[in-house]
């Protein structure tokens, strides 16, 4: 046997022996025939791997079929994992534990990068120039996603609520184009729509804060990761391939995100090389005190349910103990 797959073994031997009841399913479990997972633009990595080919690769001799489905928002990714169209899905972090805190029975066990995914934005010529200048001003964006919780945090910093101001719900790309058509008078954008907004048409940021932009979470259903330990072993290791191609080719991976989002090279490079950090897709206790620092927010705008123990949702959905046999080191 080669030494490649040994180690292979071993490391999904080693994450199944940390849950016994998973080991127990994997053993009754019968070939997979359809792996189901998304790709997204917020999400470079989930592209070259799609591009590539790796997890086709990886379960050619299981027999096992990928299916890819277009994420255009953590919304639509959650909602997917949800209604049991996908098995593994990427989304922003605190939207997944909104979902999850609202019974979507999902687990993180990786992070696909740390963004600079979202601000404020306006066009080129408005007047307004911080955020308690939104007040009664309309605002498009993405409900279930980080940019609309980005837009209900921004706010409280500012004083405001949620109903200082005029929200419109609208998908990331349909936002871009109300703001530039003057329809809202700022967005809470997402990239690479929102670079493309930037360079393309002058829209200015008005607000930004790093710490306000939640993880990129690699989700499972928690009925498929508990089922299948070895199959999502699978595809962090292929994640990992890809983490670790984009890191060592920048460049080319802008490549591939401008021809799949139809954006320019340059806008690519934007949310590549200067808003996307690739460098610690361990979930840890560090992914779980933002979460602890961002969550307040979706209690005191009661976006979740009453009663909701939103600690036990962060436990639940932060699995830092799975991934660790599959992550790479360096």
């Amino acid at each position: 046997m080669k030494r490649r797959t040994v180690l292979k073994l071993a490391a999904a031997g080693a994450a199944v022996a940390a849950f016994p009841a998973l080991a127990r399913a994997a053993q009754a479990a019968t070939p997979l025939k359809e792996l189901r997972l998304d790709y997204a633009y917020y999400s470079p990595t989930s592209l070259v791997l799609r591009r590539f080919g790796w997890l086709e690769e990886a379960f050619k001799a299981d027999g096992t079929s990928i299916k890819w489905v277009l994420s255009a928002g953590s919304n639509r990714a959650l909602e997917y994992l949800n209604a049991n169209s996908i098995d593994i899905g990427s989304s922003a972090g605190l939207a997944a534990l909104l979902a999850r805190a609202n019974g979507n029975p999902i687990r993180a066990p990786y992070i696909f990068s740390r963004p600079e995914w979202t601000a404020l934005v306006v066009r080129k010529d408005s007047p307004i120039r911080s955020i308690a200048d939104l007040k009664g001003k309309k605002v498009a964006a993405t409900k279930g996603t980080d940019p609309y919780l980005f837009l209900l945090r921004a706010l409280k910093t500012a004083g405001l609520k949620r109903s200082d101001i005029e929200h419109v719900s609208l998908q990331h790309a349909d936002g871009r184009a109300a703001l530039e058509q003057g329809k809202v008078d700022a967005w809470a954008g997402l990239d690479p729509h929102m670079a493309a907004s930037e360079l393309e048409s002058g829209s200015r940021l008005i607000y930004r804060n790093v710490a306000f932009n939640t993880y990129g979470f690699l989700n499972v259903r928690e009925d498929f990761l508990a089922a299948r330990p070895a199959e999502t072993g699978k595809v962090i290791q292929a994640y990992e391939r890809a983490r670790a191609w984009v890191r060592a080719n920048p460049s080319e991976a802008a490549k591939i995100l401008a021809e799949e989002a139809k954006v320019s090279l340059p806008v690519a490079l934007l949310q590549i090389k200067l808003r996307s950090d690739f460098g610690n897709p361990q979930p840890s206790s560090e992914h779980v005190k933002a979460l602890q620092a961002a969550a307040p927010i979706l209690v005191d705008e009661a976006l979740v349910k009453p009663g909701a123990d939103i600690n036990r949702a962060i436990a639940d959905l932060v699995d830092t103990r799975f991934a660790v046999p599959f992550i790479s080191k360096g």
